[in-house]
């Protein structure tokens, strides 16, 4: 149950995605004040999280999307929360909803009732640009931000102590992931509240997916993280957590990268991904997965190695992901990291061989 009931209703909205065919948002209402996490003090830290945890969720509401397509013409769509206050528009687009010429923010608009009152709040959905050609699906935990969850439940609780004790910009970037992720598409873009409904805000240069087992509550959390660290910005696919075997258990973890990334290949069939993990969390046999599954659309895969040797399991991942041909990279070579770089599009420059070596494993790790 929340504890902050007294506050009014308030819709959080996730980042969408659309194609030229179906538009996919999601979010949720209930009763917080939007995070302020440029306050500081582990007191307001705490108290700033506890509210994004412990908030009232709101069931039951009726909540409106307005699109604007390119010629000028109004779409409304009505959905209504679930019994945990989430909502999701998952809208078939008919006529012309072609991409803008580059990668971008599309603004919409998604409005409720507050008694007698209507409120409103901007959304964004990601839209590929008619010049992309390959995107990029990046896990988040120990690829773009320091957890340190492996090793057993007692670094599961030392991270979650960190999710409550610092505020996003405090945490740890995994090094060399902003020049990493800028070299191969990305740069800062931060969508705005103050844009008209149908305009695009101009986003990175591909189009950016991130999968994460954590929890729908850290979702400002993580995008705060993300524009403070000038990573860029994507549509990000988390959880809707809870405390039991169905969502901390291990093979949970997996079971959603699988279907986030399958989710992420059906809805955008004219693009090929390059996928970015960690040997952490299973990412190895999910994009052994996804490369068994549509080997001509995997461009690539991009694995930080974090520990001495891999399981059993993620050798036989690997051999598959070798076996369709699809460039792999773990880690131990500037040059199949160059390549990583080649085959995703982007040339190799001056700071390739630095870019390889700051996430890349130990010295005389195997892959």
């Amino acid at each position: 149950m929340g504890i902050f009931r007294r506050r009014p209703v308030r819709v959080q909205p996730y980042f969408g995605y659309r194609s030229r065919d179906r538009l996919v948002l999601t979010g949720r209402t209930q009763r917080s004040r939007p995070p302020e996490f440029d306050q500081h003090g582990r007191w307001r830290t705490f108290r700033v999280m506890m509210s994004q945890f412990f908030a009232s969720h709101v069931p039951e509401v009726t909540v409106t999307l307005c699109l604007t397509r390119a010629d000028g013409e109004n779409f409304d769509h009505e959905t209504v929360s679930d019994d945990e206050g989430y909502f999701r528009f998952e809208i078939p687009l008919e006529g012309d909803w072609p991409y803008p010429a580059q990668t971008a923010w599309e603004v919409v608009r998604l409005g409720w009732n507050v008694g007698e009152k209507r409120e409103s709040v901007v959304g964004n959905v990601l839209v590929p640009g008619a010049d992309a050609s390959i995107g990029v699906i990046s896990d988040i935990d120990d690829t773009i931000i320091e957890t340190g969850i492996t090793g057993g439940w007692h670094n599961v609780v030392r991270n979650w102590k960190r999710i409550f004790a610092q505020m996003p910009q405090d945490r740890i970037l995994v090094e060399g992931a902003d020049v990493f992720y800028g070299a191969i598409g990305g740069g800062l873009a931060v969508p705005s509240d103050s844009q008209p409904t149908g305009s695009y805000i101009r986003a990175t240069h591909r189009p950016f997916f991130y999968i994460s087992s954590s929890p729908w509550n850290l979702f400002s959390y993580l995008v705060a993280f993300q524009q403070s660290r000038q990573l860029p910005l994507g549509a990000l696919f988390l959880r809707n957590w809870g405390f039991n075997r169905a969502t901390i258990g291990k093979s949970s973890h997996g079971e959603h990268k699988h279907r986030s990334i399958s989710a992420i290949l059906d809805h955008f069939p004219d693009l090929r991904f390059a996928l970015i993990g960690d040997d952490t969390q299973g990412d190895l046999p999910a994009f052994a997965e996804a490369v068994a599954r549509e080997p001509d659309r995997i461009a690539a895969v991009f694995i930080r190695t974090t520990e001495k040797t891999l399981s059993d399991i993620e050798l036989d991942a690997k051999r598959v992901i070798e076996s369709f041909g699809v460039p792999l990279w773990l880690g131990n070579s500037y040059a199949v990291g160059r390549d990583f770089l080649r085959t995703a599009g982007v040339a190799p420059h001056g700071e390739t061989s630095r870019i390889v070596e700051t996430v890349g494993p130990r010295t005389g790790e195997e892959a």
